[in-house]
């Protein structure tokens, strides 16, 4: 990922001092800027589902991918709505996730084995 890309998704991310894409819109009008918000709408629409997941009581599966480019698996169970949704992503993806709040804990709780 793009070190100026990854940069933006962060400051998207950040709750105490988020990036205005109104003040800046500018910046989001450039291919690395679309590429940001794209990122980053992917990766909070993924932690919703997470999130959702969790709060159902069932855990989402995370599986490391042996491909070329070391993807990430994710695999959430949406008992809900009897469904699934499966996510690849990059390294660099995966680690903006995790940063999110409430994500790494679900990482923790997928890892640890079924009781």
């Amino acid at each position: 990922m793009d070190p100026f890309v990854r940069r933006l998704v962060e400051r998207l991310h950040d709750p105490a001092q988020p990036l205005s894409r109104n003040r800046h819109f500018h910046t989001f009008d450039t291919p690395e800027g679309r590429s940001a918000l794209k990122v980053s709408r992917r990766l909070k629409s993924l932690q919703r589902d997470i999130m959702a997941c969790r709060k159902e009581g069932s855990r989402a599966r995370f599986f490391r991918q042996m491909g070329p480019d070391g993807e990430t698996r994710i695999e959430l169970l949406m008992e809900r709505i009897q469904g699934r949704r499966v996510s690849m992503l990059q390294d660099a993806e995966f680690e903006l996730l995790s940063q999110l709040p409430g994500v790494q804990e679900a990482l923790e709780e997928a890892l640890e084995p079924a009781a």
